[in-house]
């Protein structure tokens, strides 16, 4: 079962421990009724109820929230790399986090697909892989990230082990830009799959970083195979010439 976010309280909510309002869907001709499931499930998930109360753009803002306060990686000041932004919530919540009164961070949303504006966030519409891209990522970030962060994932096939390889393929070309933009003592996480890093990805997240951790949100769907892996404390690309 989904666990409300911290702080929710219910629509019929008017201070103490109110109960959920569940939402019926009305039946429609031609919707399948995987369809109907998944419109009845998004209607009554409290954490897309308060993703729209908070303007979220998406539930997965609630992931790396929640993230953040396991790892506590998100300081106010800090550089960050959302890779594969769209549609921004991630963008969001850090921003949130990272900017303050007395300090401001900066945030680059970087996706080959057009987004909207997010306020405090600059966007760049590039493609990651490119051999350019790390150059001009810090050249627009002013510097070396402090967190390079990746909620990507590859559309399901629906075989198992295909979706595997595929959203493994993604975390490994994320770690490399990742070794390319991050500071010394930064910070990567990536979506990988139940079962975690493994092989010769495992061996590299293990060069890179200090410590490396693999976590389920509590705002993940139970029902989800996925999980994120957290490289904390960067040790810098000397490792290359060894």
């Amino acid at each position: 079962m989904t666990q409300p976010p911290k702080g929710y309280k219910g629509r019929n909510s008017r201070g103490g421990n109110a109960r959920m309002v569940f939402e019926r869907v009305k039946t429609a001709r031609r919707r399948k009724n995987s369809s109907t499931a998944w419109l009845k499930r998004q209607l009554n998930d409290p954490y897309v109820i308060e993703a729209k109360r908070r303007g979220f753009r998406s539930r997965a803002a609630f992931k790396i929230l929640e993230l953040n306060e396991k790892f506590d990686f998100l300081k106010p000041g800090a550089r960050i790399v959302d890779l594969g932004a769209a549609p921004g919530g991630w963008s969001q919540a850090a921003n949130e986090l990272v900017t303050t009164d007395r300090k401001k961070g900066k945030i680059i949303a970087l996706d080959i697909q057009e987004m909207d504006p997010i306020e405090g966030v600059e966007i760049l519409h590039l493609d990651f892989t490119a051999n350019d891209a790390p150059d001009a990522l810090k050249q627009s970030l002013g510097g070396e990230a402090d967190v390079v962060m990746s909620d990507m994932a590859a559309p399901s096939t629906g075989h198992t082990g295909t979706d595997h390889l595929r959203i493994m393929g993604l975390c490994e070309i994320a770690l490399e830009f990742a070794r390319e933009v991050l500071a010394p003592g930064g910070t990567f996480l990536a979506k990988v799959l139940q079962g975690g890093t493994e092989g010769e990805l495992l061996i590299n997240l293990k060069r890179d970083f200090k410590t490396v951790r693999h976590i389920k949100p509590p705002s993940s769907r139970q029902d989800s195979a996925e999980m994120y892996v957290v490289g904390l404390n960067f040790k810098g690309r000397q490792k290359d010439a060894e």
